[in-house]
């Protein structure tokens, strides 16, 4: 579904990451961890084509990036950034439909079609009751939640993520990667980041550990995320825990 293949992106004039390879199937989940500054927004622009990159390859379904327009990557890839705001009283039923232009010519309108597949979404989601309230009306993971909806509503095989679960509270955070995990098995790859490693060993496959723009380490969550790499990510202590069951949860040591 997504190839990268040693990837060097950053911005006009300066290098922020070189080297980063890795390959996602669909039904795949894989997360991306790692400090403030370290690359991992910029590395999702990248891969979506909205910067340039600055050496190597990404390939979205054998395709060369460059050799797709704008239209067919939106066709093809769900994006939900981070930190969205909500200035307009659109309902959750037009924010979610905004997700269909990928599919629709330049003056066409939405058809019916359309609105059966963004409803689709919405229950998907679980917030199709929400669907004749406001965004600017509704809670911050509510608007998550219609966020991953709206990119859903393009019929993508992969959906990026950055930070999906950013400020939101435990309840609403659970939501979230229940609902991505949830979509992994009907099959659409998925690529998000996240700043707390406990969500990469609740519902990745894989965790690729990205410091100073550069890969630490890839592989199953409970191989790479271990006190030596998230200490030298984060320069903090920490413990990684095993849980009944086969799980893990990672504890920082707070010094007095």
């Amino acid at each position: 579904m997504l190839e990268v293949d040693s990837l060097a992106f950053g911005f006009p004039g300066r290098t922020v990451g070189r080297d980063v390879s890795f390959a996602l199937a669909a039904g795949e989940v894989m997360c991306v961890l790692g400090p403030n500054g370290g690359g991992k927004t910029t590395l999702f622009r990248t891969i979506l084509g909205l910067l340039e990159k600055h050496g190597g390859a990404v390939r979205i379904d054998g395709a060369a990036l460059e050799a797709l327009d704008r239209g067919e990557i939106a066709r093809r890839v769900g994006y939900v950034p981070q930190g969205h705001a909500a200035y307009f009283a659109y309902t959750v039923r037009e924010f979610v439909l905004m997700g269909r232009t990928a599919h629709l010519g330049v003056f066409s309108a939405p058809g019916k079609g359309d609105l059966a597949v963004a409803h689709k979404a919405l229950e998907a989601l679980g917030v199709a009751h929400l669907a004749d309230k406001p965004v600017t009306e509704i809670s911050g993971g509510e608007r998550q939640l219609a966020l991953v909806a709206r990119a859903l509503a393009q019929e993508p095989k992969l959906l990026v993520l950055d930070e999906p679960t950013a400020s939101l509270d435990f309840g609403n955070q659970v939501r979230v990667l229940e609902k991505l995990a949830s979509l992994a098995a009907s099959g659409i790859a998925i690529l998000f980041s996240s700043h707390d490693p406990d969500h990469a060993f609740l519902c990745a496959r894989r965790a690729l550990l990205l410091a100073e723009g550069r890969v630490l380490e890839i592989g199953a969550p409970r191989d790479v995320i271990r006190a030596d790499t998230l200490e030298r990510m984060y320069r903090v202590s920490v413990q990684v825990l095993p849980l009944p069951g086969g799980a893990h949860t990672c504890l920082p040591a707070i010094r007095p």
